[in-house]
């Protein structure tokens, strides 16, 4: 049995790596955690920025890097040509013995202020060292709007999944080989572990490389490969049954994109819903996981409580089989 298992699992893998649409599937989300990298800030970017004219002042250029943007242009030219962009950015500029802000006069208000007190405390000469609070840190050192996309592209990927899983059945069917199984030594539970395999092998993969590429490689590996693999369970399921149903790849493909609905509402539920009303989100297998992977990539989550979550994956998971089982079976016929 488990050599039909592997070798159904090899097949799908070649047949996967020759059509252009799965391999889009398998490769999209690297691409996406490549941009994830690009468009999240780090955690000590600041908003402000500041131009100032270059050679000017270099002990100023200094002081203002250590707490904004600095932005150096050739002259005052380049530095008024700049302010004047679309974007925030304030130009402080030499006036006599002192110097002034300059601004289009759009910019928050927050920032204006900001700039104005980081000019008052460098002609002030007020150091870092002279300063009497203390800074204590929770220790984060991961910006939350990349932690929080990246547990979308972990979703995300389960999702890929079960679309991979859909659209091999329907190759099959398109081959006539699903009916052909009744008359050959593969059982349909090693068919179904085989086809199930390889959405299980893509997902765990593309996973590990998402996180090592945006640089959550120093997570708990095991924990993270875990709750992939118990979410995708639900995905593998809808992408059996819709693959069986289905009459072309589209429809299939379609179909199992229904679960993108249910996924967007459990991670709005986990963010946005506060106190006992994220009860309505726990019938949700995407809500456990989303908040598994929020304490796995935080770094805070312990074995304990990534099993309980996965448990609840598990158990639900396992409901919507008994309840779907029939109607796969009934498909394999």
């Amino acid at each position: 049995m488990l050599k039909r298992i592997w070798f159904i699992f090899i097949r799908d893998i070649r047949i996967n790596l020759r059509e252009f649409m799965t391999l889009y599937m398998i490769f999209i989300p690297l691409i996406l955690a490549v941009g994830i990298n690009f468009l999240s800030p780090s955690i000590n970017d600041t908003s402000v920025n500041l131009a100032l004219v270059e050679g000017e002042n270099a002990e100023q250029e200094e002081y203002f890097d250590d707490f904004a943007h600095v932005l150096i242009m050739e002259d005052k030219e380049g530095v008024e040509k700049r302010v004047g962009a679309r974007d925030d950015v304030l130009g402080i500029l030499a006036d006599g013995s002192g110097y002034y802000i300059l601004a289009q006069g759009n910019e928050p208000g927050s920032v204006v202020e900001y700039a104005k007190l980081l000019n008052v405390l460098y002609e002030s000469d007020v150091q870092l060292e002279d300063a009497r609070s203390e800074i204590i840190e929770f220790g984060r050192t991961v910006p939350p709007i990349k932690k929080m996309l990246v547990n979308v592209l972990l979703l995300l990927i389960s999702m890929l999944a079960g679309m991979l899983i859909s659209m091999n059945i329907l190759e099959e069917k398109v081959d006539q080989t699903v009916a052909a199984i009744n008359v050959t030594p593969t059982t349909r539970r090693a068919f179904i572990m085989g086809k199930g395999f390889t959405g299980i092998f893509v997902a765990i993969v593309s996973s590990i490389a998402v996180i090592a590429i945006t640089g959550f490689y120093t997570v708990n590996l095991g924990q993270a490969a875990l709750v992939v693999l118990s979410v995708t369970m639900i995905s593998l399921i809808i992408g059996f049954l819709q693959g069986l149903n289905s009459d072309d790849f589209m429809e299939a493909a379609g179909s199992v994109k229904l679960l993108f609905l249910p996924m967007a509402g459990s991670i709005a539920g986990y963010e946005f819903v506060r106190g006992n009303w994220q009860i309505f989100f726990y019938w949700s297998p995407f809500y456990w996981a989303y908040r598994a992977n929020d304490v796995i990539l935080a770094q805070t989550g312990t074995w304990p409580q990534v099993l309980l979550y996965v448990g609840i994956i598990i158990i639900i998971c396992a409901g919507i089989y008994a309840l779907l089982a029939p109607k796969i079976v009934k498909g394999l016929q």
